[in-house]
């Protein structure tokens, strides 16, 4: 599959790959960083076996893998994927998506999934986006309600952690339209 740049002023989405990954494993191995996610990124192995399996569900069109680099300073901030991609029903996840401590509440986030919807929507001719969250992690549900998504539902225990926990899940979607609306509205503020 061939995997697209995606830039803006602030950040660069370019394609995860097993050249470029080892620039993400001094932010990996921050301490509970993936608190609220099933996956392990804790060891340069985890991390190596995590980045394998997104390219081997990116080799079957099922994601879209890209690894986070902030042009303001320059330096590697996480990743991020489009995943679950369903190409028939035209709706994708944006997920397994994490960034560094020190790129959190900068805006780059918020930059990332600009650039991923806007992508999804108007390059792909998706209809529907979707996030999953555990339910426990409002900072970033409260960062995928500012993107106008809505909560569409909770899928109860359906997800175990790495430590044992089974998590709640937050579903969350945006309609192509919503996101039209959405995006208009806040460029005009």
């Amino acid at each position: 599959m061939n995997i697209p740049t995606l830039e803006s002023e602030i950040v660069k989405l370019a394609p995860l790959t097993l050249d470029n990954y080892k620039n993400l494993y001094a932010i990996s191995s921050e301490k509970d960083l993936v608190q609220y996610s099933p996956s392990n990124i804790s060891t340069l192995q985890a991390l190596t076996d995590y980045v394998k399996t997104a390219l081997a569900e990116a080799e079957k069109g099922k994601a879209i893998p890209f690894i986070i680099y902030d042009k303001r300073s320059q330096r590697y901030a996480g990743t991020t994927r489009y995943m679950h991609v369903d190409w028939n029903n035209k709706v994708l996840h944006i997920g397994a998506t994490w960034i560094g401590r020190d790129f959190q509440g900068t805006g780059l986030n918020t930059a990332m999934k600009f650039l991923m919807m806007d992508y999804a929507f108007y390059k792909m001719n998706f209809e529907k986006v979707e996030f999953r969250v555990d339910e426990r992690n409002f900072q970033s549900r409260r960062a995928i309600e500012k993107l106008g998504a809505k909560l569409e539902g909770v899928l109860r225990k359906n997800v175990y952690l790495m430590d044992g926990f089974k998590r709640n899940t937050c579903c969350y979607g945006i309609l192509k339209e919503e996101w039209t609306t959405f995006k208009n509205t806040e460029i005009n503020r």
